[in-house]
């Protein structure tokens, strides 16, 4: 992008985009929930098409001058319905808990009954926890991983789905690493009449390679993020049956949104183009592969990984058997220009902010060009740093370290 302007206007901003450019470059990014958008992508963000107000929908908006806004968003709608095998989409969503807000605002009314995986086995706030609106609005009940595999015992999910009868089951995950068996819950959906409400934020990208599951063609009701493994510009997306369209797009607008984002729309549609492409399928097919071997590497350094391996983009590492816990983990690996988050393990007995766990991902390192060679140097970086966590000369030649070896490989939009 061009900041010729933005430097001579405001310098103050100018500098800390210019810094997190630079840190974006000399650093590693392992948030699974982060990834790098291309050029194309950055472009359409910072188009003219953010001086447009256009509430309401293509065809039927409550402002004039909308013809070019209209084929823009119908552009997005028609993308995703080709990478989703979708009936209908609504690409307004600004993000994704607002996204899920609609959803449950399209089928339910307050105090409905609704089930959702536990935060820490998984989860996001989104789905069901108390201190979230999901949890203060609607009745949720939730099911949990098996505590010996770490993995989702489908019948344990029946046993509660029979026991509580909700009236909408969801499923998807934060930072669960195994494929989602979505036809048993579809099966366990259609025995108790729930609405079967799939959140795939986190694996959007891979079910739009072709390298897991999709949940769009027989669930009723799909959200997702446009960013992570999707590579597009930060907000959402609703897809669902045809039959349910219009309750679905009355909850984003006017239920829960005003106008739109019509330059992040967008950025929404060059990013599906882009996923629709050959070489996304391979793009897909090496995350999952960097995954899975980062999961080896540490396993074979005697660390803990939840459910001992994985099936997409991300891994829970068990901190603990390092004996350290996830919060000191990520502040230690911060240090050494290492980006990662930490989270729960299940049944965790630390508290949120301090808890068990490190969330690995490889969105963003393979999107940057790093294959396996390249991920089990920097599993050698983390353990070194973990071992090292209170040896300050260590942490800062790690760094030095990190900071030649991304040379190598530029980010996109850089």
């Amino acid at each position: 992008m061009n900041y010729e302007n933005l430097k001579k206007e405001d310098q103050a901003i100018f500098d800390i985009i210019e810094q997190e450019k630079e840190r974006q470059i000399n650093e590693i990014e392992l948030i699974a929930s982060e990834n790098y958008v291309s050029k194309s992508v950055l472009e359409a963000m910072g188009s003219v098409l953010t001086n447009k107000y256009s509430e309401g929908y293509p065809g039927h908006r409550y402002y004039g001058g909308n013809q070019m806004i209209d084929k823009a968003e119908n552009v997005a709608i028609e993308r995703a319905k080709q990478l989703f095998d979708a009936e209908h989409v609504n690409v307004q969503p600004l993000s994704g808990s607002p996204a899920n807000a609609a959803v449950y605002f399209a089928f339910l009314k307050p105090g409905d009954k609704v089930m959702g995986l536990k935060l820490d086995h998984g989860g996001h706030l989104s789905h069901g926890h108390p201190v979230n609106f999901s949890g203060m609005l609607y009745d949720f009940v939730q099911y949990e991983v098996d505590s010996k595999t770490g993995k989702i015992d489908m019948e344990e999910v029946r046993k509660v789905a029979l026991k509580e009868k909700p009236k909408m089951i969801v499923a998807g995950y934060s930072a669960y690493s195994r494929e989602i068996e979505w036809d048993k819950f579809k099966e366990i959906a259609d025995e108790i009449g729930a609405y079967t409400f799939a959140d795939i934020a986190h694996t959007a990208g891979l079910i739009a390679a072709k390298k897991m599951n999709n949940p769009v063609p027989f669930f009723d009701v799909v959200s997702t993020t446009t960013h992570k493994t999707l590579r597009g510009p930060r907000g959402a997306m609703i897809m669902c049956k045809e039959k349910f369209a219009k309750q679905v797009d009355r909850a984003v607008f006017p239920g829960m949104q005003g106008g739109p984002h019509d330059h992040i729309n967008a950025a929404k549609a060059v990013a599906f183009g882009e996923a629709l492409r050959p070489e996304f399928i391979e793009y897909g097919e090496q995350v999952i592969k960097n995954a899975q071997t980062m999961a080896d590497e540490f396993e074979a350094k005697d660390y803990r990984v939840i459910s001992n391996g994985t099936d997409n983009h991300l891994l829970v590492v068990d901190m603990t058997s390092k004996e350290i816990d996830g919060k000191t983990a990520e502040i230690a690996l911060e240090k050494c220009g290492i980006s990662v988050s930490r989270s729960t393990i299940p049944n965790d007995p630390n508290p949120p902010m301090k808890p068990s766990g490190v969330r690995f991902g490889t969105p963003a390192v393979t999107t940057r060009g790093m294959k396996e060679a390249e991920i089990k140097k920097i599993v050698e970086w983390i353990d070194k740093a973990i071992k090292n966590r209170n040896n300050e000369k260590t942490l800062k030649e790690i760094k030095n370290e990190v900071k030649e070896f991304s040379k190598d490989f530029p980010i996109p939009s850089a």
